[in-house]
């Protein structure tokens, strides 16, 4: 048994307008997008669960409504399905017990840190993870599984990390890498967007935490960052030095979601791994690219 306080709760920031996705994002949230036949914010919230979350916190804006109602039970949509005889199972994983699904409006949008602020009450003075729903993270087991089990040895903060090619490095935020132990690094510093000649590492953050209840002292007094924005990475820099700061190398894929060409990547890519469709779809790429 792990000395370290479990990971009971996490914090999904869904109040994005998802402009970037316009027009399709006008009446739905871009999290409602479906990869095949699962909506984004599906995809996370199984991560969590695998990972042995229970509380489920999403801080959403206006218009966020259908992310809600997704988890809720469909009273009329589950009646007339049992009428017709249809298996209720491809529903099971949107079921969540009341009291375990928690939503809070960030009323203004200043940025990543001020949304995970803005679940300060709910948090309370527990450790919790994050989970950016835009970078869809496929692996056995699960992102946010792996970071669990290295919490449950090193404790603090833990952010996830992929190695990417040096000529990419300019377009995340990166780690300053100190010690390292199999999946396991030291972190030292984070640096957004360096330059490449200027990079600490080739490790760049992707969307899944566990931070420290502290982290949300930092963000209450912290000044805006780049862009006008409460930054979280500015908070978590911050912690380093104070509390143990590890990051775990993924064992798996990111898709990035939050652009076009990512969420068409992901489409295929899971398409090709199902059994029920990977020969049509095959069938059709080769057609296609032809």
């Amino acid at each position: 048994m792990s000395a370290h306080k479990p990971i009971k709760k996490a914090v999904f920031p869904v109040a994005g307008l998802g402009t970037r996705f316009l027009p399709a994002t006008k009446a739905i949230p871009k999290e409602m997008l479906p990869i095949i036949d699962r909506p984004l914010i599906q995809y996370a919230v199984d991560e969590a669960r695998e990972a042995g979350i229970e509380q489920l916190i999403f801080v959403t804006g206006r218009g966020k409504t259908a992310i809600v109602e997704h988890f809720d039970m469909a009273f009329e949509l589950e009646t007339t399905m049992k009428d017709r005889a249809k298996t209720l199972e491809v529903l099971e994983p949107t079921r969540i017990q009341p009291g375990n699904l928690v939503a809070v409006r960030q009323q203004v949008p200043l940025g990543l840190g001020h949304a995970i602020w803005c679940a300060r009450a709910i948090v309370g003075d527990e450790p919790f993870a994050i989970f950016l729903p835009d970078e869809l993270m496929i692996g056995k087991p699960g992102c946010m599984k792996q970071m669990v089990e290295a919490y449950n040895e090193v404790g603090g903060n833990l952010i996830s990390v992929l190695e990417v090619p040096e000529e990419e490095v300019s377009s995340y935020g990166v780690i300053d890498p100190g010690a390292r132990n199999g999946s396991l690094t030291e972190v030292r510093g984070l640096v957004e967007k360096p330059k490449r000649e200027d990079a600490p590492s080739n490790l760049i953050i992707s969307g899944r935490y566990i931070l420290q209840p502290e982290v949300m002292r930092v963000l209450e007094g912290q000044q805006k960052g780049a862009g006008g924005e409460i930054q979280l990475t500015d908070a978590m820099a911050r912690m380093i030095g104070t509390q143990p700061f590890h990051a775990v190398t993924f064992a798996g894929r990111r898709y990035d979601c939050g652009s076009k060409v990512g969420f068409v990547e992901a489409t295929l890519a899971l398409a090709l791994e199902r059994e029920d469709m990977a020969d049509d779809v095959r069938a059709i790429m080769r057609k296609l690219l032809g």
